[in-house]
C-alpha cells in the first residue's frame, strides 16, 4: 500500500508540475496581451528615411504587430545621427524600459564597445535581443562609368566613396581595405543616407563601400536590373547566390591575425539587421516579442510584402544574437586589439587650418 500510495503522490506531483509549465506560456501571452491591447509600440529607427535600414524597419512594423499579443499599434519614429550611435544611446540610456520602446540599430553598432569607441555609450550584451531580419555582407561598387574593373586598380588610383558619418560601414569598410590591402579609397562624409546614392549618379563619387547586395535590392533595384553598378569586393563567408564572381575580401587576406581579427568582425554581419529592447524590460515582454518576431519571419503575408520588396529574410532569433555576442565579447585581448585597428572605433575630421 505505501508503494502504491507513493506512487499515486509522485504521479500527482508530477501532473500538478506539467500542468503548471503548460499553463505558463498562455499566463504570459495573457500579461502581454493585457499590456499592450489598445496601446501603441514604438519602433525607433536609428537610420535615416529611404535607406536600407529603414525600409526592413518599416516592413517588420507592418506586420509584426498581427503577432503581438493584444496587437498594439506600430509607430515608426526615425532617430538618425552619428551612424546610428545616438539612437543607439538613447535605446540604451534613455528609452523607457517597459516594453513600450523597441528598436533597431546598425550592426556596425555591435562591437563598437568592443573596439573602443568612447561615444558608444550602450552595452551591447545587456539590451535585449529580439531578433534579424537577415545577414548583411558589405561589398564595394563603382558606378558602370567608371574605369575601375577590380580592386587591383584602386592600389593604383584614388577612389572616391561616399558615407553618412565616420563611425558606420561605409566609412571604416574602405578604411579596413585600405589598410588590409593598400587600396586609396577616400571617404567623403556628410550625405544623408539617399544622398549617398544620389552622389554617385551626379559623379560627385565613383561608388560606395560598405552596403549590403539586399540593400541596393530593396531601396535601387533598377541599378541591378539596368547594371549600373559594378560589384569589386564583399565581405561575407562564402560568395552569395547573386555575386558568384565577386571575390570575398578573405582571398585576399593571408596575416593569420588579421584572418582571427575578421573572424570577430563578421559577427555583425552575421547578426546583420537586429531588433532590440532596451535593458530591464520584462522578460515576459521579451518572450513575447521574441515569439512575434519568429512567427512574423514566417507569416505568408510577410513573406509576401517582402518579396514585392526583393528581400529575402534569413532570420537569427534573439537567443541566437545574445549569444553570438556573448562569444566576441569574450575573444582574446590581442586579436580585439588586431580588430580595432582594423576597423577602428572613430575616424575624426580632418580640421581646418586657420588662416
Amino acid at each position: 500500500m505505501k508503494t502504491h500510495s507513493k506512487t499515486v503522490f509522485l504521479g500527482t506531483t508530477v501532473l500538478a508540475v506539467g500542468l503548471a509549465l503548460g499553463s505558463a506560456a498562455p499566463a504570459e501571452a495573457q500579461s502581454a496581451a493585457a499590456f499592450y491591447k489598445g496601446k501603441n509600440l514604438t519602433m525607433t529607427i536609428v537610420s535615416g528615411a529611404g535607406g536600407g535600414y529603414d525600409t526592413y524597419s518599416r516592413l517588420l512594423s507592418r506586420q509584426i504587430g498581427n503577432h503581438i499579443p493584444g496587437k498594439p499599434s506600430m509607430i515608426n519614429q526615425n532617430m538618425p545621427g552619428a551612424s546610428g550611435i545616438r539612437g543607439t544611446n538613447w535605446l540604451y540610456n534613455v528609452a523607457p524600459r517597459d516594453g513600450s520602446v523597441m528598436g533597431m540599430t546598425y550592426n556596425t553598432n555591435l562591437l563598437e564597445p568592443l573596439l573602443g569607441n568612447n561615444r558608444a555609450q550602450f552595452d551591447s550584451t545587456k539590451f535585449e535581443w529580439i531578433g534579424s531580419i537577415t545577414t548583411q555582407y558589405n561589398t564595394c561598387m563603382i558606378w558602370h562609368t567608371s574605369p575601375v574593373k577590380t580592386i587591383e586598380d584602386i592600389k593604383k588610383q584614388e577612389v572616391r566613396v561616399s558615407t553618412t558619418g565616420l563611425s558606420g560601414n561605409s566609412a571604416k569598410t574602405p578604411l579596413m581595405l585600405n589598410t588590409l590591402l593598400g587600396t586609396k579609397f577616400k571617404v567623403i562624409s556628410g550625405y544623408n543616407t539617399r544622398g549617398m546614392r544620389l552622389a554617385v549618379e551626379r559623379g560627385e563619387v565613383e561608388g560606395i563601400c560598405g552596403f549590403s547586395y539586399d540593400t541596393y535590392e530593396a531601396a535601387d533595384p533598377g541599378w541591378l536590373k539596368e547594371k549600373k553598378i559594378r560589384f569589386l569586393v564583399q565581405d561575407a563567408p562564402k560568395r552569395i547566390k547573386q555575386l558568384p564572381d565577386v571575390p570575398l575580401l578573405s582571398e585576399y587576406v593571408t596575416n593569420p591575425d588579421h584572418k582571427k581579427a575578421l573572424e570577430v568582425l563578421s559577427v555583425k554581419n552575421n547578426v546583420g539587421r537586429p531588433y532590440l529592447f532596451p535593458p530591464g524590460v520584462p522578460q515576459y515582454l521579451v518572450k513575447a516579442l521574441r515569439k512575434a518576431f519568429d512567427d512574423t519571419m514566417k507569416d505568408p503575408k510577410f513573406l509576401a510584402d517582402a518579396g514585392k520588396m526583393h528581400i529575402t529574410p534569413d532570420p537569427m532569433t534573439g537567443a541566437e544574437i545574445a549569444v553570438a555576442l556573448k562569444n566576441a565579447y569574450a575573444s582574446p585581448k590581442d586579436i580585439v586589439k588586431v580588430a580595432a585597428k582594423l576597423w577602428p572605433p572613430a575616424v575624426s575630421k580632418k580640421k581646418k587650418k586657420s588662416k
